[in-house]
């Protein structure tokens, strides 16, 4: 009985045996499988850091020299405007903002010409209409450009001298704003009647500040009513408004013979237009226009007396020779 009993045991031992190194070569299976995973989502990421590398515009590094943290490098922040529109003579800016420069310095090249206009905080270019701005520590390098004209219209370049070079291309637009008065150049009023002159400006940035309205040589402002004088309540408004351009009206009701003169509108940063006001009294129909139609009256009027004209001459011409033959 001992001996079959030792040989239970012995059997039993090797059984355990064998089911704990089944148990250990599961836990070494399900340990390679999780290192195995774990070594797949670093490829991953690796990967993933790479593509957003790329597409932040970063130079390309060697392992060896890639570094613990590879977000050390320079990069370009694209949150801002880079195609820019300004009126002729009216400052501009491009917004350039390089994060974690290091030791690198920024430049800024014109494309046309790759001339170096600025490089860190200095200019260098003899046109001092060009300057960089640089508040202390800050990631943001903005070319300054005073009194544009249209010649300074094309791309500029943001530069970092890192080893391959980083840069960011900017669009410059330079436009000439013009002011124009809808309607004909000459209008036509009838005395008592009302008029509305609209001046808009549709091209150029946003900020083209206001519109001055004048009569001849004087600014138009709506007079002050006396409290007690009612006829004057309103009768001249001039306001302004912003959708797809500047818009800029003056309304005047109950128009008078004083009201007629050249009317212009002067906008703060574009060229003006101006326009003829002519309030005549109601005894000549004739040369009546309303709102913005043309002053066809006048002109059928013209051709009129020039064709009665042509037959007058024509009669005493005929008359003469018949006197002369006879």
């Amino acid at each position: 009985m001992k001996t079959g009993e030792s040989n239970c045991v012995h059997s039993a031992d090797i059984m355990g045996s064998a089911e704990e190194n089944q148990l250990k070569r599961r836990k070494i299976g399900h340990t390679f499988g999780k290192m195995q995973r774990n070594i797949g989502a670093a490829a991953v990421l690796a990967f993933i850091i790479c593509l957003r590398s790329q597409a932040l515009g970063l130079p390309n590094y060697d392992d060896d020299n890639l570094g613990p943290n590879v977000s050390s490098y320079p990069y370009f922040e694209f949150n801002v405007p880079r195609n820019v529109t300004t009126a002729v003579g009216q400052t501009a800016f491009l917004h350039c903002r390089v994060e974690q420069l290091g030791d690198k310095a920024v430049s800024w090249i014109r494309k046309r010409d790759l001339h170096i206009l600025t490089a860190g905080i200095l200019t260098y270019t003899s046109d001092q209409r060009f300057q960089v701005i640089r508040p202390d520590r800050s990631e943001n390098w903005t070319l300054q450009i005073k009194f544009p004209q249209d010649r300074d219209s094309g791309i500029y370049e943001c530069q970092v001298n890192t080893e391959p070079k980083m840069s960011l291309a900017f669009r410059l637009n330079v436009v000439e704003a013009k002011a124009r008065i809808l309607g004909p150049s000459d209008i036509y009023v009838k005395a008592g009647s009302a008029v509305t002159l609209t001046c808009t400006i549709s091209q150029g940035p946003h900020d083209l500040g206001t519109i001055f309205w004048y009569k001849g040589t004087e600014l138009v402002e709506p007079p002050i009513p006396h409290p007690n004088d009612l006829s004057e309540t309103a009768r001249i408004r001039v306001d302004a408004e912003w959708t797809d351009a500047l818009t800029s009206r003056i309304r005047i009701s109950r128009a008078r013979l004083t009201d007629s003169g050249n009317y212009s509108c002067v906008p703060t940063s574009a060229e003006g237009a101006s326009v003829n006001v002519h309030v005549i009294n109601g005894e000549h129909p004739a040369a009546m226009q309303h709102g913005n139609k043309n002053t066809a009256s006048l002109t059928t009027l013209s051709v009129n007396l020039i064709i009665s004209l042509h037959c007058t001459i024509a009669c005493l011409f005929t008359s003469n020779l018949n006197t002369r033959v006879s």
